[in-house]
């Protein structure tokens, strides 16, 4: 199964109501784009990294993944762009990619799943997360499959 995400078809502007303000710069001064819950649209080549931040109030580290996500990029010769969710599709595409916390960085490659980066890290391992996810091949969604179901089972206890 290929999974892809879909950017906005029309430029967006830089700030999208509701999306904290360093997320929003994130959008602004690091080249990334703006993506929505629509999928199918478009495969997006090359190897990208999704930020499902969160509600920061909830999840306050989102702001720091923020701020520490182009500089991961810098770090990486610029081997991957990013791409943002927008606040109302968080839920959406957290579901579609098995993401369970949150702020959380999806590694695609060529619109495919590779893997997932959970949490806000210390500087040492986001580096060594982030070269191993550059390196991995693309691989099934977590937690997307075929439900286990025993056939003739009677559902009453005895």
């Amino acid at each position: 199964m290929t999974t892809t995400i879909a950017m906005l078809e029309t430029p967006a502007p830089h700030t999208v109501p509701g999306t904290p303000p360093l997320v929003q710069r994130l959008v602004a001064e690091s080249g990334a784009v703006w993506v929505s819950k629509e999928s199918n649209c478009l495969a997006m080549a090359g190897d990208w990294v999704l930020f499902i931040a969160g509600d920061p109030v909830r999840f306050p580290e989102c702001l720091d993944v923020a701020v520490v996500l182009p500089e991961l990029q810098r770090h990486f010769s610029s081997c991957f762009r990013i791409a943002v969710a927008q606040r109302d599709d968080e839920d959406t595409l957290a579901k579609r990619f098995g993401v369970v916390r949150r702020p959380a960085l999806v590694f695609l490659r060529d619109g495919q799943y590779v893997t997932t980066v959970a949490g806000m890290q210390d500087w040492d391992v986001y580096l060594s997360e982030v070269a191993q996810a550059l390196a991995m091949p693309p691989s099934r969604v977590p937690g997307i499959g075929i439900p286990l179901v025993v056939s003739g089972a009677d559902s009453a206890c005895h």
